[in-house]
């Protein structure tokens, strides 16, 4: 599941957002203050982010420019009610993917929406390499040492979260929600067992791991 940071401070924009993304079947989280969005932006993993412009204690502009100065790529799609062509210019040279103008169709937002999500798709590693380990996420195979590992779809998709998250500390919740689904009734307890399967497999030693490190009190990081 795609993961979207909507930033609005008007309720009613927020709530048809949000209304909208959910029901094609994108995660949508909403964050009326700036300050507030930034940190999210920078801790969580999102696909892409709505930004309008005007905002309580950071406007989208300062939010955007200090998003990127921090080496952010999430694709981020300006909102405003602004017409003038200089602050569509700012908010591009800024680090802005796109920019639409308030007030835009449903349509029209779910066709940029998807549009930058293809180019996310489009722009992503498809192997990766760690250790004596290789990763082929377009045939879905991984090998270590040349020789293939058999893992589950559900350790292969844990793996895969990880490493489109390297270096980020992983919730077990948000663990839960882009390995198996939103809305899933699975205990969190599950996740353990499958991170303790997952290293077995691709560890030098499962006992003192070196890519999947636990966080005390916080979750998992991949290291690599």
């Amino acid at each position: 599941m795609k993961r979207i940071l909507v930033v609005e401070d008007d309720p009613g924009i927020a709530f048809s957002l949000r209304l909208d993304l959910t029901t094609e079947g994108y995660g949508v989280e909403v964050e009326a203050d700036g300050a507030k969005a930034l940190a999210r932006a920078r801790s969580e993993p999102f696909d892409l982010i709505l930004l309008d412009v005007m905002l309580p204690s950071k406007d989208g502009f300062e939010i955007c420019r200090e998003l990127r100065r921090g080496g952010c790529n999430t694709q981020i799609l300006m909102l405003t009610a602004r017409a003038q062509e200089a602050e569509k210019v700012l908010g591009l040279e800024l680090g802005a993917d796109d920019y639409i103008t308030k007030p835009f169709s449903p349509r029209e937002l779910r066709a940029r929406v998807k549009t930058a999500l293809r180019r996310t798709e489009n722009s992503a590693p498809r192997s990766y390499s760690f250790g004596d380990i290789e990763v082929d996420l377009e045939r879905c195979e991984i090998r270590r040492g040349g020789k293939a590992v058999d893992l589950t779809a559900l350790e292969f998709k844990m793996l895969a979260v990880f490493l489109h998250n390297r270096g980020r500390v992983m919730s077990r919740e948000r663990l839960l929600d882009m390995v198996w689904g939103r809305g899933t009734a699975v205990v969190q307890r599950v996740v353990d067992n499958h991170v303790v399967t997952l290293r077995r497999k691709i560890e030098t030693d499962a006992g003192e791991p070196r890519y999947i490190v636990s966080v005390r009190g916080l979750g998992y990081r991949f290291d690599a």
